[in-house]
């Protein structure tokens, strides 16, 4: 059933919709890396104090809260996530990032939002305005978070560290979406886990290098580092159950600068999901053995050395709290377009807000592509890819409704 008050606060949609269209736009050209998000935590905090909220920048680095209420009755915690990756873009868009920042050791790295969080910082704005228009419709008291360094794992907690909840009220319940690959127009969410925890890990690997016509003078570390990336995939297939889904990725492998010269290391970079943490901690376990193995094997000078980069926990639905958002969402966009989906194996920490204030969680997808259009010849391209490009309307539409609707089932 429709609640007349998302009707009457989404009824200033259209108005603003030019504008949050230009403010998309605005924020694909311009990404920011993690913890790097001040042009676009700036814009958050203008349009929010804009809107009337009471804003508080710089928590975690450059997150930014606003609050909407007095703290009484029940309080709701809306969040958007604001980094971008380096990733060079590859859309054709006419609003396409061109940026590129200097890394510490001079390298170009080029920036994009190839993850939807410029929809992500456009849905909450819009939705944040139009909540603020129709004040007089509700009571209790509405947080917006935009939250930094989502993609290194630690921007959620790098706030609540900072005094996020001395800050601002504490909710009653902590809401979200996420853009991604499915027809825009429809909402979808798991119950339980729905996303893996994950760990991100670089090794080195030590060889001594030499003369490419006289391997037997070397150890060579990418005949090592190879060996390595072909025994790490049995850990899932051969090592974990079944039953239990895990993934484990070697995104990179960097060794060497020239054909004919073997080098003295050799440097992965990996990636594991698992929806159970006793899979993944089998699987870091597993990386050591088998790295260990594989550099003892080849008469390595040198122990390996394995560094976790990143991590983040399961992310844990409320179950309760998921239904009771769902049939709000149903009323609102239909039952043919809200539904439930098992648990998907990227990973979110959205869940530490929700941890640290010890409430309710509800983290839901919404889908970004065309749905009149044919992808049978290329399917879309899916999140931190370079042609990732989530079509603007009607995503856009319901983002915002989803967040409008959600927010007032769970105000008064």
């Amino acid at each position: 059933m429709t609640d007349s008050r998302v009707q009457e606060t989404l009824g200033g949609f259209e108005a603003a919709a030019d504008d949050l269209v230009a403010l998309y736009r605005e924020l694909h050209a311009n990404p920011e890396l993690s913890y790097q998000e001040h042009r676009t935590a700036a814009r958050v905090a203008e349009r929010l104090q804009g809107a009337g909220y009471q804003v508080t920048a710089g928590l975690g680095g450059t997150g930014v809260v606003g609050v909407l209420g007095d703290g009484s009755g029940p309080v709701v915690l809306l969040r958007a996530d604001m980094d971008a990756l380096p990733v060079r873009e590859d859309t054709g868009l006419a609003y396409a990032s061109t940026v590129t920042v200097t890394s510490e050791s001079g390298e170009s790295i080029p920036v994009m939002h190839a993850c939807g969080h410029d929809m992500h910082v456009t849905c909450l704005l819009g939705a944040a305005a139009l909540m603020a228009e129709r004040r007089a419709s509700w009571s209790g008291t509405l947080v917006v978070l935009f939250q930094p360094a989502e993609e290194l794992g630690s921007g959620a907690q790098a706030m609540v560290d900072d005094g996020l909840f001395d800050t601002v009220p504490r909710p009653d319940v902590v809401l979200g979406q996420h853009v991604m690959p499915g027809p825009a127009g429809t909402v979808f969410a798991a119950s339980g886990t729905a996303m893996a925890a994950a760990r991100s890990l670089q090794v080195r690997m030590f060889g001594r290098g030499g003369h490419g016509s006289m391997p037997d003078a070397t150890i060579d570390p990418v005949v090592m580092g190879a060996s390595t990336v072909m025994r790490l995939q049995t850990l899932v297939s051969r090592e974990v159950s079944p039953a239990n889904p895990a993934v484990l990725t070697v995104g990179s492998f960097q060794a060497g600068t020239k054909e004919n010269v073997i080098p003295d290391e050799a440097v992965l970079k990996l990636n594991i999901r698992a929806f159970e943490t006793s899979v993944a901690e089998q699987l870091l376990d597993g990386i050591t053995r088998i790295v260990d193995a594989e550099a003892t094997a080849s008469r390595a000078p040198r122990p390996p050395e394995i560094t976790e980069l990143n991590g983040f926990e399961v992310t844990v639905n409320d179950p309760d709290a998921t239904a009771r958002t769902l049939e709000a969402l149903r009323g609102e966009l239909g039952a043919d377009k809200v539904f439930e989906i098992g648990p998907v194996s990227g990973s979110e920490d959205v869940g530490d807000l929700a941890k640290a204030a010890e409430v309710p969680l509800v983290y839901w997808f919404i889908g970004g592509f065309d749905p009149a259009r044919d992808y049978s010849a290329e399917p879309p391209a899916s999140n931190h890819s370079p042609r990732f490009a989530p079509v603007i309307r009607p995503t856009l539409d319901v983002g915002v409704t989803a967040l409008v609707t959600a927010a007032l089932e769970w105000l008064g």
